[in-house]
């Protein structure tokens, strides 16, 4: 497991092209899609299966358009079993995935729960385990917890992708103090936050948190100019990757003054009790 090669993100021994990684739903047309893609630049792209056979996806001109496209560019391909509801579903759709798209990337996704779509941790271990016993290069959609997150890593994933906030919310970080302690206490894994994020604002301020990484589909494709929107996420992970990278200031409880006082004229200094 690695994480950085100065400042490429490197997974499994492989670079990945971008820390911003994005869906492929709902845009409002292929050509939308592309473009935004482009505006991005996104390290992965994601896809899913679920609901689609293996014959109407390689029919399917979006797909080819969207396989044309990431084979001219630096990003990856990486289908999701989005939808899945148990560890044997997940690991069938994964295979299934593997076979047609010819990759051993998968994001890993169990829902546990219907309203919130919470992954079903329990049964998400069970699938990760099998999955990386037969060799994929596993990245699961998880909670932030942090005992689910070392036991993922434990079965063999080359990462973690906790969500900020339930998919599809848009409400950004619910919980940061989570994803700082995950950063503190597993500092050699590479964690990528996943579902929830809404604005590049919240996309930049999980970047300062440390994570390697922000997967998102929504809030770029149901924008009403997702090139643009695409492109704003861009510069935010970029912004937030190199405001850790630089090192952000402690936060204090009481003021500090930016200039010191010292050699300042004496009507310029704070006055004394007595004075």
């Amino acid at each position: 497991m690695m994480k950085d090669n100065g400042d490429a993100l490197v997974i499994n021994r492989e670079k990945i092209g971008g820390r911003l990684w994005l869906g492929t739903s709902h845009y409002p047309s292929p050509e939308v899609m592309l473009r935004a893609l482009d505006a991005a630049q996104p390290g992965f792209v994601t896809v899913s299966l679920r609901r689609q056979t293996a014959r109407e996806v390689a029919d399917n001109g979006y797909w080819a358009g969207l396989q044309d496209w990431i084979t001219a560019s630096d990003a990856r391909l990486l289908p999701n079993t989005a939808g899945c509801q148990s560890a044997s579903e997940a690991i069938r759709l994964a295979v299934m995935a593997r076979e047609l798209f010819g990759t051993s990337w998968i994001k890993l996704e169990v829902i546990g729960d219907d309203y919130t779509l919470q992954p079903h941790t329990l049964e998400l271990v069970d699938a990760a385990t099998e999955l990386c016993r037969q060799g994929f290069d596993v990245l699961p959609y998880c909670t932030d917890d942090l005992v689910v997150c070392e036991a993922l890593l434990r079965a063999g994933c080359h990462g973690v992708m906790p969500w900020a906030a339930p998919i599809g919310t848009g409400k950004g970080l619910l919980n940061p103090y989570q994803l700082r302690t995950l950063r503190e206490r597993l500092p050699e894994a590479v964690i990528v936050v996943d579902a929830g994020i809404g604005r590049p604002s919240q996309a930049m301020q999980a970047m300062e948190l440390g994570v390697d990484a922000v997967l998102l589909n929504t809030a770029v494709a149901r924008a009403h100019d997702p090139v643009v929107m695409a492109a704003a996420f861009s510069a935010a992970v970029v912004g937030g990757r190199q405001a850790w990278a630089a090192g952000l200031m402690a936060e204090r409880d009481i003021a500090s003054p930016s200039t010191a006082v010292a050699g300042l004229p004496f009507w310029h200094q704070p006055m004394g009790r007595d004075a």
